[in-house]
């Protein structure tokens, strides 16, 4: 294995109507060891309490993903954007040029969990964008975001590609990285590779032309990242 980030280790936050764990330096979190993988630059397991979230800021050139796994994220922005985004669903936003948004639970009784994704473009300067959808699972692999949008997936400007991995207890599945540098962050579950345990917010990177033979040793769910070798 290239890299391994254990759930422990991670940078934690708590600003009361924000909980946080940051995978990679974000923030207030600054580790130099820990600064992202190829494009992905930012992965982070947030809480926001009922009512609160994130208020009108600015991005640009950066490709943010927020995959809600509890609740609701209530979306707007600069582009006319106005969207709830239900566990369940994938939301994408270019923030290309440069856009103004801001998130918030949905929710005024109940908390909502997502991740927090960021990925560096390929292209800069493009005219912001967004796509929210609910992808069902097709298999253990089924892809979300991709480069081109292909077989219903969003569409990302990078050529990289995120997908859910989803196995049974006992279940085992090969990953591969074919050219690409690959990394694989647990949402819940854990799993076993090379006598090694994986539990619940613990990742993995592996290199280009590796393959993995993994079991899950509880239900899985995971998502796999897809990144160009060279950033």
């Amino acid at each position: 294995m290239k890299y391994i980030r254990r759930s422990t280790d991670r940078g934690v936050v708590d600003f009361g109507w924000l909980q946080s764990k940051h995978s990679f330096s974000f923030g207030n979190y600054y580790d130099p060891k820990h600064m992202g993988i190829s494009a992905l630059r930012v992965i982070n397991d947030d809480m926001v309490m009922p009512g609160q979230g994130f208020g009108t800021h600015g991005h640009r050139d950066m490709e943010i993903i927020s995959y809600v796994t509890e609740g609701a994220l209530k979306h707007e922005d600069s582009e006319g954007n106005k969207h709830i985004v239900p566990a369940g669903d994938v939301q994408r936003m270019s923030a290309g040029s440069g856009v103004m948004h801001s998130e918030y639970n949905a929710s005024t009784t109940e908390p909502v969990k997502f991740f927090q994704i960021w990925i560096q473009p390929n292209k800069m300067g493009v005219k912001p964008g967004y796509e929210q959808k609910a992808i069902p699972q097709n298999g253990p692999l089924t892809p979300l975001v991709t480069p081109t949008g292909e077989n219903g997936t969003l569409a990302m400007n990078q050529n990289a590609r995120m997908s859910r991995l989803v196995l049974s207890e006992a279940e085992g599945f090969t990953l591969a990285s074919n050219e690409n540098i690959a990394y694989l962050h647990i949402v819940k579950g854990a799993l076993e590779v090379n006598g090694d345990t994986f539990a619940e917010g613990d990742a993995f990177a592996i290199d280009p032309a590796q393959a993995l033979n993994i079991q899950a040793t509880a239900d899985l769910e995971a998502l796999w990242f897809e990144l160009p070798a060279m950033q």
